[in-house]
């Protein structure tokens, strides 16, 4: 019966996992399909850093949770949802402009501001679930761990398979990457005003 809960216990983790990474997944998505000079070097600190800050993520949630679970969840999906505009927005705005050879920080998926902004967007939501994780009063390391592993494996996928067929289909990925994390933004925003 102990091991039954116990196998119960890790299968939940992991769907609980696989559904936190499914937004680092479409960004990683969208930020392979956009780097220019695609090297196996990207994948692992992109998927490094979103993994981070789930992980991390979850686990202020669940030690800020205690006193202040109210005032979190108040505003969390706006911040994921202006960070993800911004970014997106941005994305969009640089391709319709056509700037060539205008080479900044600002949109460039391998900038730290770029991917750190998208890995915090990304990760709002396991903010929320290490609140929830301190209200029910369950431990917190092999979960954050758990999520951090999961959200690796995904957004590694993620980056490889934009990285390797971004760059074989002509299009404007740019413009389409950028509407991609817009449309994230409203998902995650929707979800927390109506659900």
């Amino acid at each position: 019966n102990g091991k039954s809960t116990a196998d119960m216990f890790f299968i939940e983790i992991i769907l609980l996992s696989v559904g936190l990474s499914m937004d680092s997944l479409a960004a990683s998505v969208t930020t392979g399909s956009v780097i220019k000079e695609y090297k196996r070097r990207h994948i692992f600190r992109i998927a490094s850093i979103m993994a981070m800050f789930q992980a991390g993520m979850t686990m202020i949630g669940y030690f800020a949770g205690i006193g202040f679970s109210n005032y979190i969840c108040r505003f969390d999906h706006w911040i994921a949802f202006f960070l993800l505009l911004y970014i997106g927005g941005k994305m969009v705005y640089e391709e319709l402009s056509a700037n060539d050879e205008d080479e900044n920080c600002k949109c460039n998926p391998l900038c730290n501001k770029t991917i750190c902004g998208l890995a915090i967007a990304t990760s709002i939501d396991a903010l929320a679930v290490g609140i929830s994780l301190a209200l029910i009063s369950t431990g917190i390391m092999i979960q954050a761990l758990t999520i951090g592993l999961v959200t690796f494996a995904f957004s590694a996928f993620g980056v490889y398979f934009g990285g390797r067929f971004g760059r074989n289909i002509n299009l404007r990925l740019e413009l389409i990457g950028g509407i991609i994390l817009i449309l994230i933004g409203f998902k995650i925003l929707s979800e927390h005003l109506f659900f």
